[in-house]
């Protein structure tokens, strides 16, 4: 490049190899030739993206390509996107050319004229902004999660969800260690990380109907976007992980007492074989919710990896059972019969003991073998 390097723009894809060649045309009209680069980061992409992006950077060194293996996440692809150049400036916009790279080089200009401002956000919401072909049901929805957005930002963003801004690379670069990662709007992560209220600005842009690929709005993602909110409300109390993971062991003792009381009453089961098939029901109902929510971003694949990872979390919740009756026990034995106190201890312990070490073997050690 003749030109000194200004500007990186960030752009998280997965399965969006159709898109790269024209993502990067569009960045090169509005920006112009030289003085920044693209930095694709693609999350293993099954359908060869980070191939695309490869044989492009070939012949264009303003690409770049960071390709995870064994990890997903569109938060933490834009923090590693982000913290991989020596731009000052670094733009975060869709692989998906639903974003209007157009307001880049407005965005640019008022960063560099206004030493004070931190960054400036792509507003759908604005006077001058629109959600082209949303239908109501969305809109509903994207309403909902910005008033909710709102509410823990205590900022007036007309779009807090934007998924499109450029901020001061410096600015990042001091909040990464407290960013959650969670969830997939980077946007509301950096705002409420920061120590002091970041100074912004909002452009209005109109956003762009799905060409290629496929979209990544689901209702896990859905899902994640309530649990950072809850990391940021309330996970210095509890951490979103653990709170997870209680979570699902509340459901999975619920499923436990219902297969219990099923086969009971429709079979002629001896309590002891319910109860055994209960208790493998609620395990394994337990192993595949944490594994598609509590740790998806870890989550095994493949039949060799679940199997392996269900044998090794079942073998986790037996030791907890017996660390659960034998504290139930002793604190019984020597409470002289407060038995709701010592049930509740138990399965404090079991609970504890559950998630510390299945997060370290069974998605941990074993996840990183198996999972990719």
């Amino acid at each position: 490049m003749s030109a000194p390097l200004t500007l990186a723009v960030v752009v998280p894809v997965f399965n969006e190899r159709g898109n790269v060649a024209r993502l990067v045309d569009r960045l090169a009209a509005v920006l112009g030739p030289d003085g920044w680069e693209a930095i694709f980061v693609d999350d293993d992409s099954p359908d060869g993206t980070a191939g695309a992006a490869r044989e492009l950077a070939r012949v264009d060194p303003r690409v770049r390509v960071i390709q995870r293996i064994g990890r997903r996440g569109l938060a933490t692809a834009c923090i590693e996107g982000m913290c991989a150049t020596a731009a000052p400036l670094v733009a975060v916009i869709d692989g998906d050319l639903q974003h209007d790279e157009a307001l880049l080089p407005r965005m640019r200009d008022l960063l560099n004229a206004d030493p004070a401002l931190d960054l400036v956000i792509g507003s759908r919401f604005m006077p001058g902004g629109g959600t082209g072909d949303w239908d109501r049901d969305r809109i509903a929805k994207s309403r909902l999660a910005t008033r909710l957005a709102r509410a823990v930002l205590k900022a007036e963003l007309t779009d807090p969800m934007s998924g499109f801004f450029m901020i001061r690379s410096a600015v990042v670069r001091a909040l990464v260690p407290r960013l959650s990662g969670i969830g997939f709007k980077i946007l509301l992560d950096i705002l409420t990380s920061a120590a002091r209220p970041l100074r912004f600005v909002e452009l209005p842009y109109v956003f762009r109907a799905r060409v290629e690929g496929e979209s990544k709005l689901d209702h896990v993602v859905a899902l994640e976007y309530l649990i950072a909110l809850y990391d940021r409300l309330l996970g210095w109390l509890v951490p979103v992980r653990f709170a997870m993971f209680a979570s699902v062991g509340a459901l999975g003792a619920a499923v436990h007492l219902g297969v219990l009381s099923l086969l009971l009453a429709v079979s002629d089961a001896r309590f002891l074989t319910a109860q055994i098939a209960a208790t493998l029901t609620a395990m394994t109902f337990n192993f595949l919710l944490n594994n598609a929510l509590t740790y998806r971003e870890k989550r095994l694949r493949g039949a060799r990896a679940l199997i392996g990872g269900w044998l090794s979390f079942c073998t986790v919740c037996a030791v907890g059972a017996v660390a659960n009756v034998g504290v139930a026990e002793f604190l019984y034995t020597a409470r002289q019969g407060n038995w709701a106190l010592s049930a509740l201890a138990g399965i404090a312990v079991a609970a504890v003991w559950n998630f510390a070490v299945s997060s370290r073997f069974t998605w941990g050690r074993y996840g990183r073998r198996r999972s990719v």
